[in-house]
């Protein structure tokens, strides 16, 4: 069997930037076996698979090299970007994941595309409830520890913190299932973060969209502001635009294509 893939660089305008995604349209749903080999062998950080529904819905899935995701945001932004470029779909188009339900993706006239999200604000977690494996996993203390649905979220008075702190990647593996993030105030930005991910994808995650669901209403609030602006400082680095309205929080960023090509299967 033959598949189309596309190789995407996400949330970002610059070739090599940005979280590398595989992106593979599907008629029907692949054994799961057969895409996360497809995923393992793409050893990207998400290797997304979709498939339209009679309704006009993409349902959506998502793969890192080692396990199946719940929720990924650069990979979905890489998706629409194929659809809107290589099957010209119309703006907007909907995706539906089963753990976060629709996604609605609309292509902006500046080129951005933004995606709507369920609002995930963490809850700040009292000092006695942060775990021993993540104080010990991260060389600089947090001022203040948050939780969502996906991650720890550790806060820290400065960027420069944020770029600066190195996580024990093997004590942070026994917080599994959930990530660890690192947020602080930016310089450039409103805010800047780092994810780690050792237990579900790898060692640093490039950027990371679904965080931002979380990352993005703590910072709307304690901002006072609805609109941010985002700095995801890893190696490749990336950006993102945010907007915190209710329930829902929209991220937007843009794509470059790297490769489209064919796999055997």
């Amino acid at each position: 069997m033959k598949l189309t893939i596309f190789h995407i660089d996400a949330f970002t305008d610059t070739p090599f930037k940005g979280n590398p995604a595989a992106v593979v349209p599907l008629n029907t749903w692949l054994p799961e076996a057969d895409m996360q080999a497809i995923a393992t062998e793409n050893n990207l950080s998400e290797t997304a698979f979709f498939v339209l529904d009679a309704n006009g819905k993409f349902h959506i899935r998502w793969f890192s090299p080692m396990t199946e995701i719940a929720f990924c945001g650069h990979a979905t932004l890489a998706s629409a970007y194929v659809l809107f470029r290589h099957q010209m779909a119309a703006s907007p188009v909907t995706f539906w994941a089963k753990a976060v339900g629709d996604i609605v993706v609309v292509q902006g006239d500046d080129g951005l595309i933004e995606m709507s999200f369920p609002n995930r604000e963490p809850s700040p977690l009292a000092a006695a409830d942060i775990p021993p494996a993540l104080k010990e996993g991260l060389s600089i203390e947090p001022l203040e520890v948050l939780k969502n649905q996906q991650a720890y979220i550790a806060v820290y008075g400065s960027q420069d913190d944020v770029l600066n702190v190195v996580p024990d990647l093997q004590r942070l593996k026994a917080l599994a299932p959930l990530d660890v993030a690192v947020t602080a105030p930016g310089v450039q930005h409103d805010f800047a973060s780092r994810y780690f991910w050792p237990a579900n994808g790898g060692d640093e995650d490039p950027v990371t969209g679904s965080i931002h669901a979380g990352l993005a209403p703590y910072w709307a609030r304690r901002l006072g502001q609805p609109l941010l602006t985002a700095l995801q400082a890893s190696r490749r680095g990336g950006l993102l635009t945010c907007r915190v309205e209710g329930d829902r929080v929209y991220v937007s960023g843009s794509c470059v294509q790297y490769l489209e090509g064919t796999i055997e299967v």
